[in-house]
């Protein structure tokens, strides 16, 4: 009796070993692909957009810290840095009229950032859409546009 229950083990596990070293079949394969495929299409578009959401955010983020700094700048000399002087005076004292006579030594900040794309942020004073605008022109750096190319400013 013993032996036959040895032998049944052995036949089950010859039988298991064979379709291990078998592998996979061209079907299981494509099968597979495939899922990953469709995966992959429903996936990836989402992820994509995902760096263009960030910058976006970023240069709100920026453009809030920059008129927090203007609050605090028009709060201490009377009023906001002309377009001329422009968001540098945040940074360094202006030396154009209107000189402000109570800018503090270390500034509004510690350096003027440049938005998402690589460009400089823009400042109006007066502003189109309020008192003063600052704004990013988007990623074609360029006024107007759609979608990531959009315009963001402090209006928004």
């Amino acid at each position: 009796m013993l032996s036959r229950t040895r032998a049944g083990t052995l036949g089950a596990s010859r039988t298991w070993r064979a379709r291990a070293q078998r592998g996979f079949t061209l079907i299981e394969i494509m099968v597979v692909i495939a899922i990953l495929g469709i995966l992959a299409a429903l996936i990836v578009p989402k992820i994509m957009s995902r760096p263009d959401e960030a910058r976006r955010v970023a240069a709100k983020q920026d453009i809030g810290t920059m008129m927090q700094a203007l609050n605090l700048y028009r709060l201490d000399n009377g009023r906001y840095p002309t377009s001329e002087q422009g968001l540098r005076a945040l940074v360094e004292k202006p030396t154009t009229d209107p000189v402000p006579n109570n800018w503090k030594s270390g500034g509004y900040l510690e350096r003027l950032p440049n938005d998402p794309w690589g460009n400089q942020y823009q400042y109006l004073a007066p502003g189109v859409h309020g008192e003063i605008d600052v704004f990013s022109y988007g990623a074609d750096g360029k006024a107007g546009g759609e979608a990531n190319d959009a315009d963001i400013g402090s209006w928004q």
